[in-house]
């Protein structure tokens, strides 16, 4: 599958969630995503503030990255987030309700946050797919949909378990309706590697190195 370079630049949410990262790394990121025509960053919340001026979507994680945090910790997280600019929230599901298929819990969950929030901001659910098998996904992705989420996606790229890969798209994929996209996260560095999970059901990419992805 051949994806043009500017077509591709626009599937990916160009990431920068390194402890670390200072505003100063933000600017470059921005700057970055400008020059490559990427029209989506994602940072941590604290730097929410460094992006303030400019005019790409801006999205930021909650629950991250382990995603034991309390949902009522989530929702307030994600509702402060969307106050200071964020359009975007990436949140992490409580995984040990994914793991034992707690349905309640993990609708309970995920349906505060999208509460918290309104309808125009996209809400992605992180499921940590390497960790689970393929029913533990299907019932995942499925309770996602049922709760109002934008999108399902594989990974935080924190998880020791590991990253994205071509089976878990697939599988997300094919659980979710049309509507609900599907993100690839974790592991995506090159230009066949991000073809191959947009090949398989991928409609976001979330990417650390843009440029090397579009080179």
């Amino acid at each position: 599958m051949h994806i043009d370079r500017a077509d591709l630049a626009m599937l990916i949410d160009y990431t920068l969630l390194q402890p670390t990262a200072t505003a100063e790394d933000v600017a470059a990121l921005l700057a970055d995503a400008k020059r490559l025509g990427v029209p989506t960053v994602c940072v941590s919340p604290s730097l929410l503030h460094a992006t303030s001026d400019t005019e790409l979507r801006v999205a930021t994680v909650c629950g991250f990255p382990s995603g034991k945090h309390h949902p009522l910790i989530k929702a307030t997280e994600a509702r402060f987030a969307v106050q200071n600019g964020a359009v975007e929230i990436d949140v992490v599901a409580d995984l040990g309700s994914v793991a034992t298929k707690d349905e309640y819990a993990l609708l309970s969950e995920l349906v505060a946050i999208r509460e918290a929030i309104t309808d125009q901001v996209l809400l992605k659910v992180i499921l940590e797919t390497a960790a689970f098998d393929r029913e533990t996904i299907e019932f995942a992705a499925r309770t996602c949909a049922k709760a109002g989420a934008n999108f399902v996606k594989t990974s935080t790229g924190f998880h020791p378990a590991g990253g994205a890969s071509i089976e878990a798209v697939r599988i997300l994929r094919d659980s979710v309706p049309a509507s609900v996209g599907v993100k690839a996260s974790g592991g995506i560095r090159d230009y066949d590697t991000a073809c191959a999970m947009i090949e398989a059901g991928a409609s976001r990419l979330g990417v650390s190195n843009a440029a090397a992805v579009l080179r």
